[in-house]
Formats: C-alpha cells, structure tokens, sequence
C-alpha cells in the first residue's frame, strides 16, 4: 500500500529569528510496506514534539551542532527529525511489531521510515496521555527535575527564581520547587501568563518582564534578600540581573539560552567577580546528562500527576500543516506550556 506523505524541510539555513517562509511542506509518495529481509520500520507518527534547540540545527553554524546527536545541522531540502510518539504499521525488525507504540527520533512527517537506533523506547498503554512522553514525562520533565534537583540541590524554604516559567521546562521547575517548600517566582511574557503561574501552578509570585525597564532592580523588589537558586532559560540579560541579585554560595543552572539563539549579538555578560567572591556555581547541562536518575524522576513525577499536585499544561497544534506556525510561534512566546503537533484524533 501507498500513501501521499506530508513533511517538512527548511528552504534555506535560519539566521536571528525564524519565519514560516524559512519551511517548506513537501508530499511524496510513501509506501508501508518494508522490502523482505529489511530491519526497517515505518511508524505513523501521533506526536510530535516542538523544541527551541532545534533552530541551532538549522543554522549555517552553530557551537552546539558538534556536541551531542541529538543536535547534528539540518541540511536545506532534507526532512527535519525530533522527538515523536508514533505507532508501527509495518516492521521488518522482530522486536518491533505492528500496531506497538514507539517513541523516538521520527521525521516531522505523517509517517516516518526508521532504524532500529532511532527508536527511544517502545511506550506500554498506562493512565495517562501518550504526549505526556514528550513533555511532562520526557526529557522536559526530566530536565527540569534534573537541573533542579540535581544540579541546585535545593533545599526546603530556599529562594528561588524561574525564567520562561510558563515554558514546557520552566513550569516544572517551579512546580517542583513548590513541592519542596521553596519560595518561588517566576517570569514570563504576558500578565495571561502571569495568572497562570501564579493562579494554577502556585508560584509565589510572578512578573511579566516585558513591562519591565530594568531587570536587576526588578529582582531586587522580589528577593530583597537574595536568591538561592536561579534556573535559567532564557541566557541574556536576564542571567546578568539575577547573578547580580544572587545570595552566597547561589546556584544557577544553565537548561537554554533562547533569547541567544535568535540574536547572534545578545551575549549574557555577568559580573564574574559577584560570581568569584559569592562563590557562585553556574552550570549548563543536557538532559541527556542525567539517564541515570530517569527512573526516579519518572516514578515521582508519575505520583505527583496522579494524585493532582503537579498541573500539566500542553499548548496543541493540529497537523502537519501547522509545525511551521508553531515553531515561527516559541520565539514568539505564543506558546504556554509543552508545544506538541498532533497528529491523531485518538
């Protein structure tokens, strides 16, 4: 059987910002079938998850393209891959069969053909929704439950500040952060985004930072007496002011610079003798890093779902169609929460 396939390439390498004149959608003729004695797999794709990361793998360059898989360049005209929840239609691997549940590195497509080494882990039907595996479960969460407890080691009644904080990592961190009894303020885009935070997700207080002028004496009005941990999502300027607004001995990590990503001259320059005398420990990290903690973090998180003291907040498009909007729409801020294209009806 033959199908007309939907995906989506990049015309050319994106420099600053992305638009939708950056993306093309293509068709072409799919079969799903696999030739005899073949180990591969073609997978309808359900999910697909939306990430900032992606646009340093469209660049001509970027620094992050040499560091890990997961970021190797995007080349003009060829098909986009990432983090998608699919179902298997046909296999010629024996450890995969028809109508199993995968996740992996898929093309942003309607269906995929696939290597076995593409393949994350085979998803088993459970209680929650399968795009919980790309956000709240995946390496979002684990992300966020990484870079804050394993990195800033926190501790109860800590001061503790969150940027993009409506974000599909930043609103985790916060949440977390609540759960240990920390005080907790994040910032975000728009005072929609403000209530949420503060209305839904319990933070202690949140600002919209485009409505402020001067970002050091912002931090100062809500940690008068410093903070302890800063998750930083956002790189610029924003790292700048809470370093200099951070306590002795305050941890940063370091989860995205997205502000960076978009602005080739906008380069965070904080004051390294506060990072020197106050002692200071600012990290960056992948998620990738922490594989060793996976099956804690998704035990507790899973607990923390099922018993209502952890919101999920996903922001679904519908369609193929729609990945160009949605990805032009993360620098934007458009989005609240876990960016995810869906593709089912299921």
């Amino acid at each position: 059987m033959e199908v007309t396939n939907k995906y989506i390439v990049i015309k050319h390498h994106v420099e600053d910002a992305p638009k939708q004149s950056n993306f093309e959608l293509k068709t072409k003729a799919f079969a799903l079938s696999v030739e005899s004695g073949s180990d591969d797999i073609i997978v309808k794709n359900l999910y697909i998850s939306i990430d900032p990361y992606q646009i340093n793998r469209m660049k001509s360059y970027s620094s992050s393209q040499g560091t890990i898989n997961f970021a190797v360049p995007i080349t003009p005209g060829e098909a986009i891959d990432g983090a998608v929840i699919g179902k298997v239609v046909a296999s010629g691997n024996a450890k995969f069969q028809k109508d199993d549940l995968v996740m992996g590195v898929f093309t942003w497509a309607e269906y995929s053909l696939v290597k076995e080494g593409n393949i994350i882990k085979k998803l088993e039907s459970s209680e929650f929704p399968l795009s919980y595996h790309l956000g709240v479960l995946g390496f979002n969460g684990l992300s966020a439950y990484a870079g804050f407890f394993e990195l800033c080691k926190p501790l109860k009644g800590e001061k503790v500040f969150v940027s993009t904080a409506s974000g599909a990592v930043g609103n985790l961190v916060g949440q977390y952060a609540k759960l240990l009894g920390c005080y907790v303020v994040g910032c975000a885009g728009s005072q929609k985004k403000v209530a949420l935070l503060k209305e839904k997700l319990g933070f202690d207080d949140a600002f919209n930072y485009k409505e402020e002028t001067d970002l050091n004496s912002t931090l100062k009005r809500y940690f008068p007496d410093g903070i302890d941990v800063y998750f930083d999502n956002v790189g610029g300027e924003m790292l700048e002011a809470a370093v200099a607004n951070m306590k002795a001995f305050g941890r940063v990590a370091i989860c995205g610079v997205i502000s960076e990503y978009t602005s080739a001259g906008k380069r965070a320059s904080p004051n390294m003798l506060d990072v020197v005398y106050k002692r200071i420990n600012i990290r960056g990290f992948l998620a990738a890093d922490f594989l060793n903690v996976f099956e804690d973090f998704s035990t507790k998180t899973s607990d923390y779902i099922r018993t209502g003291k952890l919101k999920v907040i996903e922001d679904l498009s519908l369609g193929v169609e729609s990945i160009p909007s949605a990805f032009v729409g993360l620098f934007k801020g458009d989005n609240i929460g876990k960016k995810i294209i869906s593709l089912t009806e299921e």
